[in-house]
């Protein structure tokens, strides 16, 4: 079966991005999976939580953004950093109708978990066929 998702880059969704923050956007990684009745999306987004993920559904557009902040514990200062900060930005086109109402969204360890319900429209059936 075909992925229901396909990829689009961030000056492919028109004039309605507005960049406010001078910060570095990052591509998380991510896997699609799809069952009969539902697409699964995880992304690896370290250092987000649930505050601070924005999903949005607009016609077939899906865009899910992360705000990832610095954490230096406190009584401590950073001296050397690998692991940049910056915004976290992927953003899909839809293949198939998705239930809007029913879709689920959750954020654990640094992993977006987003269940996006198909509507009744899109999901496969199998057709009977008899003899004649």
């Amino acid at each position: 079966m075909a992925t229901q998702l396909e990829r689009q880059d961030s000056k492919a969704v028109g004039s309605k991005v507005e960049r406010a923050r001078n910060r570095v956007v990052l591509s998380p990684a991510v896997d699609i999976f799809e069952t009969t009745d539902d697409i699964v999306l995880t992304a690896d987004m370290p250092g987000v939580d649930e505050k601070s993920v924005d999903i949005t559904l607009e016609q077939d557009v899906l865009t899910v953004e992360g705000r990832m902040s610095e954490v230096v514990p406190e009584g401590y200062r950073l001296d050397f950093q690998e692991f940049h900060e910056g915004d976290y930005r992927r953003v899909f086109t839809l293949a198939t109708d998705v239930d809007r109402d029913r879709i689920q969204a959750e954020v654990k360890n640094g992993v977006l978990r987003l269940l996006l319900p198909k509507a009744e429209p899109a999901k496969a059936k199998k057709i009977q066929v008899r003899g004649g």
